[in-house]
């Protein structure tokens, strides 16, 4: 029906872009629901699901909505469940309503399975699973599709005896299924693709995609965005909304995550726990905005506030094909968004998750912009915090020996010498680099000379936060006790 609807409609008033046409049709709130199954942790292919519908749904003024399709209780894990909503809690996606655990509706889908029934719609089917077996192999060898043979779609017989039968539904035997999907246009399905699946099974327990239907329907979904690779369950979610009277809602059935090989994504890949992220100090901010151009774009622009993603996303422009996962892309994110932070997000946010005390304020002031620059996760902000701020316990054995010199071991004795000579504390870089080029004349040398046995002295290591900062920072009998064990490391 909708079909012929856009199809008039687009003939009358020409190529409105589709989204605007079911809007204008129907004129209802925007519904869209996330359901994840807690038999595992909420990787980023799920986030990024969640995102979709969770930003079409707000930036519309509609509802969000959360489910946890637990009905599998020999897989479901409790860890899991707790998991998703701590994952959603971290990226600030709030959702409407209570969390719908399918687990506590069974006696809702038993009535609608009683219901089919009754109607006629529905019907036991006592073949067993070895029978099952036996007719899909037959069928192999014919060169068949293997599916359900229908024996008894219409049985009115005297039941096998010590059989617990399944409940199928009655799908069509002809025709086709047909639905608009927001990403892979307009869709067919030949009946003859779909046997009389199975909607409860020999104990009773309503199947996956007969409890998806039910619920969707009840919650009032009006629009349903996933992955395809639940494509092959839509039709099937469709005879069971009509077989019922329920109103079918809108798909997008959107592209997998791959990895740069165009693989499916993997653990090593980055198909990891989302709350791992956070324990790799990733913000949530660079996270969301690294999913949310996965599959999705507006123009050319990459970096995106929430408050953008809200007032630009329309599901009209998901990508019909696969996106690649790329780390580069994600830590470059990550290193943008960490710039951004002020001190004190910074702080709160080391000390939380990180256990980093806050240093004094003079030093974030100084070595916060440094670190900064050098960082792309929050891991690598709390590392290179920590080498500044502690005395190495170490020292890099290739510098150690390309320092290890008598020239070098007087110029760092000499330099603690004369900061120890001085009648104030250095304060700031531009003091710093002022007394090591005092320092540096009256030894007439270039400073550059200095630099890196001082670094040795100061971080045990090349690379790393500049001289000048560390010297503004450190209290001046801290670098003079560095000084003196790196030299007695050059001496041994």
């Amino acid at each position: 029906m909708f079909l012929e609807t856009y199809k008039f409609y687009k003939l009358e008033f020409g190529n409105i872009p589709k989204i605007l046409v079911w809007r204008f049709l129907e004129m209802e709130t925007i519904v869209t629901r996330f359901a994840p199954s807690p038999t595992g942790y909420l990787h980023i292919g799920g986030l990024r699901t969640a995102l979709f519908n969770y930003l079409y749904t707000r930036a519309n003024g509609g509802k969000f909505l959360l489910r946890i399709e637990d009905t599998d209780l020999a897989r479901n894990s409790t860890d899991a469940k707790e998991a998703i909503i701590q994952a959603f809690d971290w990226v600030g996606m709030d959702y409407d309503g209570e969390v719908v655990y399918q687990s506590q509706r069974f006696s809702l889908y038993q009535e609608y399975i009683k219901q089919l029934l009754d109607e006629g719609k529905a019907y036991y089917c006592y073949m067993s699973k070895e029978e099952l077996d036996s007719l899909r192999k037959e069928q192999r060898k014919r060169g068949e599709t293997p599916r359900y043979d229908n024996r008894y779609r219409d049985f009115t017989g005297t039941p096998p005896s010590g059989v617990k039968p399944v409940v199928r539904i009655k799908a069509p035997l002809s025709g086709e299924i047909c639905f608009y999907d927001g990403v892979k246009g307009e869709m067919r399905i030949s009946a003859k693709e779909l046997d009389d699946f199975i909607i409860a099974r020999n104990d009773g327990s309503p199947t996956y995609n007969f409890c998806v239907a039910i619920d969707d329907a009840l919650m009032g979904v009006s629009d349903v965005i996933r992955g395809d690779d639940h494509l092959s369950n839509t039709p099937k979610q469709i005879i069971i909304y009509e077989a019922l009277g329920f109103k079918v809602p809108r798909f997008f059935h959107v592209p997998m995550i791959l990895n740069p090989q165009g693989h499916k994504l993997s653990k090593r890949d980055g198909a990891m726990n989302v709350l791992e992220y956070k324990e790799m100090g990733y913000l949530p901010e660079a996270l969301l905005n690294f999913l949310v151009r996965l599959g999705w774009s507006y123009g050319d622009q990459e970096i995106f506030s929430k408050q953008e993603m809200l007032k630009f996303f329309n599901p009209n422009n998901l990508n019909s094909s696969p996106s690649a996962y790329n780390q580069e892309k994600l830590l470059w994110l990550n290193s943008h968004y960490i710039r951004e932070l002020s001190n004190d997000s910074l702080n709160t946010l080391l000390n939380e998750n990180f256990r980093v005390e806050t240093p004094k304020e003079r030093i974030q002031e100084i070595l916060y912009p440094e670190i900064k620059e050098r960082s792309k996760t929050l891991v690598d902000f709390a590392e290179i915090l920590k080498e500044c701020l502690q005395t190495p316990q170490s020292y890099d054995e290739k510098m150690r020996q390309k320092v290890a010199n008598e020239e070098n071991i007087k110029l760092l004795g000499d330099f603690c010498t004369y900061l120890k000579a001085l009648k104030k504390p250095i304060e700031t870089p531009k003091e710093a680099e002022s007394e090591m080029a005092t320092f540096a004349d009256f030894h007439g040398i270039k400073v550059k000379i200095l630099f890196i046995p001082l670094r040795y002295a100061l971080l045990g290591k090349s690379g790393g936060i500049g001289v000048a900062p560390l010297l503004a920072c450190l209290d001046t009998q801290e670098v003079m006790m560095r000084i003196q064990a790196a030299i007695q490391s050059l001496k041994a």
